[in-house]
């Protein structure tokens, strides 16, 4: 299933800027960033539950929050991308080395 996950990080802090680091790392072992707060995650259910357990480990739910869309197993086709820094899909788009 396709998630996106977006957070917003106080950083106000050196705690609030290493949280920050810490949960971009985390998300970028389950997904693709495509915004810079905003990730596409294309997981199982299973890995789901650890990634968020992971997430939910770092961040502090006084001061930052952390949003998950699930858009399904189709959710790809329903993502529309205009302007700038186009990303590269790895699941479909051709990788030449």
């Amino acid at each position: 299933m396709l998630v996106l996950v977006t957070y917003d990080v106080s950083v106000l802090t050196s705690d609030g800027r290493r949280r920050l680091r810490n949960i971009a790392k985390t998300c970028l072992d389950y997904g693709m960033r495509v915004q810079n707060s905003v990730f596409e995650c294309e997981v199982d259910p299973a890995q789901f539950t650890i990634f968020k357990n992971k997430l939910m480990e770092i961040y502090n739910p006084k001061e930052d929050s952390l949003r998950f869309y699930f858009l399904g197993k189709k959710g790809r086709s329903k993502v529309e991308h205009v302007g700038a820094k186009v990303t590269l899909d790895p699941i479909r788009d051709a990788l030449i080395i």
